[in-house]
């Protein structure tokens, strides 16, 4: 029962999560970055600041990379990578203490055994799929921190430098939104990349399934 309550209390978390994502729009604070811009200071602490309430709200983490893009442009693009790392972990401890053995957990740490602690975060970042959620899947999974840190930072790159570029060019994000920072073509060809890293290993276990 303590199991299903702590599962329990990590889903109802991530609900309220996702209602602040409803009730909060980025936009706001993009409409603003120019003012923060404006003093270093103010704004490198607000984007630690960012940094650790967009979990609570669910924005992308790409909005950090195209605030520090409009800031520093792509010579910012290894404080956004690490921006994205720090922003990611409150999340993945919630899916390490929300792991009860369930059956979602032992489906992620089975999947995770065929494809390696690393590589499965990279190839789940490299998906196009909500990051809060990957960081959650990654903890229920039991992967290290260290592997979901240095998955995380490898596999967001691409859309780390997305966010930076169009932070560059900050008025067609306000004018059309964080949708317009990740073009199809990238979305496909980051997809792609992802299903060649996990090519090696299914092939790998299918391989060794079959001689079983």
């Amino acid at each position: 029962m303590q199991r299903r309550h702590r599962l329990g209390a990590g889903l109802a978390l991530l609900l309220v999560v996702a209602v602040g994502a409803l009730l909060t729009s980025p936009q706001w604070l993009l409409g603003r970055v120019t003012w923060l811009a404006a003093d270093p200071v103010r704004f490198v602490g607000a984007l630690v600041l960012l940094a650790a309430v967009r979990p609570f709200l669910a924005w992308p983490t790409t909005l950090l990379a195209v605030v520090v893009g409009y800031g520093w442009g792509i010579g910012g693009l290894p404080l956004a990578l690490a921006l994205i790392v720090l922003t990611s972990v409150p999340l993945f401890l919630l899916g390490r203490r929300s792991n009860t053995g369930g059956r979602f957990a032992d489906a992620g740490e089975r999947a995770v055994d065929v494809t390696g602690d690393l590589r499965s975060v990279v190839i789940s970042r490299l998906f196009p799929a909500p990051s809060d959620v990957v960081s959650f899947a990654a903890g229920l999974a039991g992967v290290p921190l260290r592997a979901f840190a240095l998955g995380t930072a490898i596999g967001e790159l691409p859309w780390a430098f997305a966010g930076i570029v169009a932070g560059e060019s900050i008025q067609t994000v306000l004018a059309e939104g964080l949708g317009a920072v990740v073009s199809p073509q990238l979305a496909v060809a980051a997809a792609l990349v992802g299903l060649l890293l996990l090519a090696g290993p299914v092939y790998r276990h299918a391989t060794q399934e079959s001689a079983l």
